[in-house]
């Protein structure tokens, strides 16, 4: 068979027709979510890729769009958090159906930490999933995430502020999201595949409420929080 006559990805994973989404380039992991899976190449996430998540603010339903993604991993695989804005939620996390035993909790005391940290554990192999929040970073720094992510199966996400959407980067999927009444409107920025002109409405459980409340103590996730550091001070949260 001619390579004229081969579907593009077949010559090469990096190929795809404009007018098609890219399919066959590399593992996915489901969405949960219906509409956003059939815009998605491959229809799902991708792992060993960097994908970005840009956000007006933290807590806006950033985790409970992900939630469905990390209850499909693989059991045997942890879940890191880099650099989370505030202290995870370990209820939340339950009632989701996510294993808290599963979490690793990592806040790094900067972010060139954080940025070296999640290159590591990329690099390691040693997560199903990494969730790292770069509030500032620059597109060098996301092309060796991205770089380490490729030789990993990681399902990996970048959490940005929505002011860096207009910036270049690496990340083959980015999305932009925003709230609406009742769940979530996703802007497609870019993806391997032609351009979606209309944002994406997706539905969220409005039982789960997020909370997120300012970071005063720190906490590990297998202990309870001290009397004297909770007392007088709420504990911070990031749920889903």
């Amino acid at each position: 068979m001619s390579a004229a006559t081969l579907a593009p990805e077949r010559i090469h994973p990096a190929l795809w027709r404009g007018t098609q989404l890219a399919r066959g380039s590399r593992a996915t992991i489901r969405t949960g979510h219906p509409q956003l899976t059939q815009e998605l190449p491959d229809g799902g996430w991708p792992t060993g890729a960097l994908t970005e998540l840009l956000l007006a603010r933290p807590g806006i339903g950033e985790l409970r769009l992900l939630q469905p993604a990390l209850a499909a991993l693989p059991a045997d695989g942890p879940i890191a958090l880099v650099q989370p804005p505030c202290v995870p939620h370990i209820a939340a996390w339950s009632g989701a159906g996510l294993d808290p035993q599963r979490l690793w909790w990592i806040d790094p005391a900067r972010e060139a930490d954080a940025l070296w940290a999640t290159e590591q554990i990329l690099k390691n192999g040693s997560c199903a999933a990494l969730l790292c929040w770069l509030p500032h970073v620059r597109t060098t720094s996301l092309r060796r995430l991205h770089l380490a992510a490729q030789a990993s199966s990681t399902l990996l996400f970048a959490l940005r502020p929505a002011r860096d959407a207009s910036q270049a980067s690496p990340a083959p999927l980015r999305l932009e999201l925003r709230t609406v009444s009742g769940g979530l409107a996703i802007n497609l920025l870019k993806r391997r595949g032609p351009v979606c002109a209309q944002p994406l409405f997706i539905a969220l459980d409005t039982a789960l409420v997020p909370r997120v409340l300012p970071t005063h103590a720190h906490s590990a996730l297998d202990r309870r929080i001290p009397a004297q550091a909770g007392a007088g001070r709420p504990a911070s949260a990031l749920a889903t």
